[in-house]
C-alpha cells in the first residue's frame, strides 16, 4: 500500500530467484507489484503459499504480493495512466540477452517503450565479457536503464533485515523510480551516475571472494584475507577505472561495502566455492552438487577484457589458473607471495625499482 506522501508506482519484477523475489517482496510492501516467473508451476506454488520454497524456502512473502508465469500479462500489470512503473530484471547475467530481447518485442506493442528497466545481475558476459549495461545497450538501444547494486543478501533482504544498495545510472528518472519502489523501512537506495564502476565493483568482488574462500579454505588465517580484500580492492579499482569508472565509485557500497560482504559474509556462495577448493575438492564435483557462483562464470572473462587493455589482476589470474588451468591452490599463493614489491599507492602495480624485473 502505498504511504500518502508516495508517488503510485506499479512494479514488475522478473525473475524468481532469491534476488528477484527478495525485492519483490520489498517493493510489494508499499507498491503494486508482480512477480513473473518462467516457470508455470513455481509461479502458481508461490501464489498459493506466499513462498518461494525453491529459493527462500522458510520466509513468508507479504500477502500484497503478486505471481505470474504469463511474461505479457505482467507487463499489461504496468499499464496505468496514473502511475509510474518500473521493470526490475532478476535474472543472472547469462540470461539477461534473452529477456531483452524478449522485452524489445513486447513493450512498443503494449507502449511501455519508455518504461525505466534496471537489473541486478552482477558479472561479465562469459562469451564477450561484456558488463550488463553493454549486453542491454546491444539488445535494446534507447532504453532508460540503470543497474541495482550492493551489499546485499537475499535472504537478509526477505527477511526485512537493513540493508544499503545503489541505483546506478546517467538517468535521473530511473534512479528517482528504484528509489521509489525501494527505499524505505529497513532498506535504503542511494544513487550514482558511475554505471561502470558500479558494474565492475560487483563483477569483480565475486572473483575476489573466491580468493578469500580458498585462502580460508587452505587455513591461510584473517591477516591472508585481509591482505586479499584491500589487494583485490585496488584490482577492481584499477580495472574500473580503465573502463572509463570513477575511482571514488569503488571506496562506496558497491565496491569496498559488496566485496567485504562477499569475501567474509557466511551466506556467500562464491567464498563458498573458494573454501571447497581450497579444501580440495574439484570444482567439477562442487558445480554438480548445486552450488552456483557468478564468481565462477565471469572470471576467465574478467580476465580477458583485462589483457585486451593491458591491464594487470593479479588475483583474478590466480584464481583462473586454479579454477581452470589445473594450478594447485597453495601453487597458485606461492605466486601470488613471490610477486615483486611495489608501491601501494602506484595506479600502474608497477614495482617499487624497475631493476627488480617484470611483472608476473
Amino acid at each position: 500500500m502505498n504511504h500518502p506522501t508516495e508517488p503510485r508506482l506499479r512494479v514488475a519484477v522478473l525473475g524468481a530467484g532469491s534476488w528477484g523475489t527478495a525485492l519483490a517482496a520489498a517493493s510489494s510492501r508499499r507498491h503494486a507489484t508482480l512477480l513473473w516467473a518462467r516457470d508455470a508451476a513455481q509461479a502458481a506454488s508461490m501464489a498459493a503459499t506466499h513462498e518461494n520454497a525453491r529459493y527462500l524456502p522458510g520466509i513468508s512473502l507479504p500477502q500484497a504480493l503478486n505471481f505470474s508465469s504469463d511474461l505479457d500479462a505482467t507487463l499489461r500489470s504496468l499499464q496505468d495512466e496514473g502511475a509510474r512503473r518500473l521493470i526490475v530484471l532478476g535474472v543472472p547475467v547469462a540470461g539477461l540477452s534473452a529477456l531483452c530481447g524478449e522485452l524489445s518485442r513486447r513493450l512498443p506493442a503494449l507502449g511501455l517503450q519508455d518504461t525505466p528497466i534496471v537489473w541486478t545481475c552482477k558479472g561479465f558476459e562469459t562469451d564477450t565479457a561484456r558488463l550488463p549495461h553493454e549486453i542491454v545497450r546491444q539488445a535494446m538501444p534507447g532504453a532508460i536503464g540503470g543497474a541495482l547494486s550492493g551489499p546485499s543478501f537475499a535472504r537478509e533482504v526477505a527477511q526485512g533485515l537493513p540493508v544499503a544498495l545503489t541505483v546506478a545510472s546517467t538517468s535521473a528518472t530511473l534512479r528517482e523510480a528504484t528509489t521509489i519502489a525501494f527505499h524505505g523501512a529497513a532498506l535504503r537506495v542511494y544513487a550514482s551516475a558511475d554505471l561502470v564502476g558500479v558494474e565492475v565493483g560487483g563483477a569483480l568482488k565475486n572473483v575476489i571472494a573466491v580468493a578469500c574462500g580458498i585462502g580460508d579454505g587452505l587455513a591461510l588465517g584473517t591477516n591472508a584475507r585481509a591482505a586479499l580484500i584491500t589487494r583485490g580492492l585496488a584490482e577492481m579499482t584499477r580495472f574500473g577505472v580503465a573502463l572509463g569508472a570513477r575511482p571514488e565509485t569503488f571506496a562506496g557500497l558497491t565496491g569496498l561495502g559488496d566485496l567485504v560482504l562477499t569475501a567474509t559474509g557466511d551466506l556467500s556462495r562464491n567464498r563458498r566455492v573458494g573454501m571447497e577448493i581450497g579444501a580440495g575438492r574439484k570444482l567439477a564435483d562442487i558445480l554438480a552438487s548445486g552450488i552456483t557462483a557468478e564468481g565462477v562464470r565471469c572470471a576467465r572473462a574478467a580476465l580477458n577484457r583485462a589483457r585486451a587493455i593491458n591491464v594487470e589482476l593479479p588475483i583474478t589470474e590466480a584464481v583462473c589458473a586454479v579454477l581452470f588451468d589445473g594450478v594447485a591452490p597453495m601453487t597458485a599463493v606461492s605466486a601470488l607471495l613471490a610477486r615483486d614489491a611495489r608501491d601501494e599507492s602506484a595506479d600502474t602495480d608497477s614495482p617499487l625499482d624497475p631493476s627488480l624485473g617484470g611483472h608476473l
